[in-house]
C-alpha cells in the first residue's frame, strides 16, 4: 500500500484506529517517514540532542532475595522518596513467566488486523475494566498519534478472562498470580515507611489494590524516532505500577534537575516499579510520582507490560492519618478517587499538574 494513502488526516485515523490496523499496520505498509499525524509537538519529543540525557545517573536496583532484610525495605522507601522509581531483582517471579508474557505480547500485536479488531472498542473510557485494544491517541482535540499499540486486561473480580485473546490469556493469568502478591508486599513495605502498619488484606485493600489491570504496549520500529514518541511524558494515576520491559530499552524517567532524563537500562529478569499520584497523595508528598515517557527504536519493536495497581473508584484518597499525627500539615484534601481519575484522564498528559486537583 502506498504511503501517499495516508496524506489525508481522516484516512490515517480510519486505517490505524477504526480498522484496527494500529501503528503496527502502518509500519507494515513500508512507510519511510513518520506521517504528520504522528509527529509530536516539540515539547513532547525526547530529542537526545536537545535534552540532557543523564547516562551517569541511574535509578536504584534493589535485590529482594531476602524480603525480611531491613536494608532492602529501607532502600525501597528511600527510592520512593527520592526518585519515585526503582528496579527490583530476585523478586520471586520466575523468569520464564516474564519471557512468556513478552512473547504473548508479540503474538497478539503481530496478528492480522482482522483478528485484532475483534478486541477493539471504540470510545471506551480509561476505566474500561475488561479488555480494550487500541492504538495510542493523544488528546481528543489535537489528534496526534503516539507510536504505540496497546491492549488492556482487567484483573479484578468480575472481569471475564474468557474475553481476552487466546494469544495472551494464559500468560497474563499466570503472571497475575505472581504479580498481585508482589504488589501487596511492596505496598506493605512502603506503608511501613509511613508508619501505616495495617494489613492490606483488610480495610486498606480497596484503597490500595481496588482496581488492577495489566496492559501490553507494543512500539513498532519507527523511521524517524526523534519526531514522535511511544508514550508521552506523564505520571501514573496508580498507587504503584510494576513494569516489565524487554531488552530494547526506551523507558526514561525525569531526573532531579530540569530537562534531565534518566534512561532505565533494562536488566534481565528485573521489574521497574514506580509510585503513582494516588500514593503520593496518601503519603502527603513523602513518596514521589514522577514523569516518565517511552522512546521508540528505529530498528526493533519494543514491548512493555505495566501492571497498574489503583484504588477502587468509590474510595476516598487523602493523606494517611498516621502521616499527619505529629502535626504535619496536609498538602492534599480528601478526594473521591473516581473524581481524581476523571480529572487525571481529561488532562493527560499533564505531568505533575493533575495533583493540583487534590491540593488544599
Amino acid at each position: 500500500m502506498s504511503c501517499t494513502k495516508f496524506e489525508g488526516r481522516v484516512d490515517i485515523f480510519d486505517f490505524v484506529i477504526k480498522k484496527a490496523n494500529g501503528i503496527k499496520g502502518l509500519v507494515d505498509t513500508g512507510l519511510e517517514n513518520v506521517p504528520k499525524q504522528c509527529i509530536q509537538p516539540e515539547n513532547q519529543r525526547l530529542d537526545k540532542n536537545q535534552l540532557q540525557i543523564n547516562i551517569q545517573e541511574s535509578i536504584p536496583t534493589i535485590d529482594l532475595s531476602n524480603w525480611d532484610d531491613v536494608n532492602a525495605a529501607k532502600s525501597i522507601q528511600e527510592a520512593a522518596s527520592k526518585w519515585g522509581f526503582f528496579q527490583i531483582i530476585n523478586h520471586g517471579i520466575p523468569i520464564e513467566i516474564l519471557e512468556n508474557l513478552k512473547e504473548a505480547g508479540h503474538r497478539f500485536f503481530e496478528l492480522p488486523a482482522e483478528e485484532k479488531i475483534k478486541y477493539y472498542k471504540e470510545n471506551a473510557g480509561p476505566d474500561e475494566s475488561v479488555l480494550l485494544f487500541w492504538s495510542a491517541i493523544g488528546e481528543k482535540d489535537e489528534k496526534v498519534l503516539e507510536w504505540r499499540d496497546s491492549i488492556k486486561h482487567g484483573c479484578n473480580p468480575g472481569d471475564d478472562s474468557n474475553l481476552w485473546p487466546p494469544q495472551t490469556r494464559d500468560q497474563v493469568l499466570e503472571y497475575q498470580k505472581w504479580a498481585i502478591p508482589l504488589a501487596k508486599k511492596l505496598l506493605e513495605i512502603l506503608l511501613k515507611g509511613l508508619n501505616v502498619n495495617e494489613n492490606i488484606d483488610g480495610t486498606l485493600e480497596p484503597l490500595l489494590m481496588g482496581t488492577m489491570a495489566i496492559n501490553m504496549n507494543y512500539y513498532p520500529p519507527c523511521p524517524n524516532p526523534s519526531l514522535t514518541i511511544g508514550c508521552r511524558r506523564h505520571c501514573d494515576v496508580s498507587c504503584i505500577t510494576i513494569l516489565l520491559q524487554d531488552d530494547t530499552g526506551g523507558l526514561f524517567v525525569r531526573g532531579t534537575k530540569d530537562n534531565n532524563w534518566i534512561h532505565v537500562t533494562p536488566v534481565k529478569g528485573a521489574l521497574a516499579v514506580n509510585i503513582g499520584d494516588s500514593l503520593q497523595i496518601m503519603s502527603n508528598d513523602r513518596y514521589k510520582s514522577v514523569e516518565h515517557c517511552a522512546a521508540v527504536d528505529s530498528s526493533k519493536a519494543r514491548i512493555s507490560i505495566p501492571f497498574f495497581v489503583n484504588p477502587r473508584l468509590d474510595t476516598v484518597i487523602g493523606p494517611f492519618p498516621q502521616v499527619l499525627e505529629n502535626g504535619e500539615k496536609p498538602v492534599y484534601k480528601q478526594v473521591l478517587f473516581s473524581d481524581y481519575w476523571e480529572y487525571f484522564f481529561s488532562k493527560r498528559p499533564s505531568g505533575k499538574a493533575s495533583l493540583d486537583f487534590a491540593k488544599i
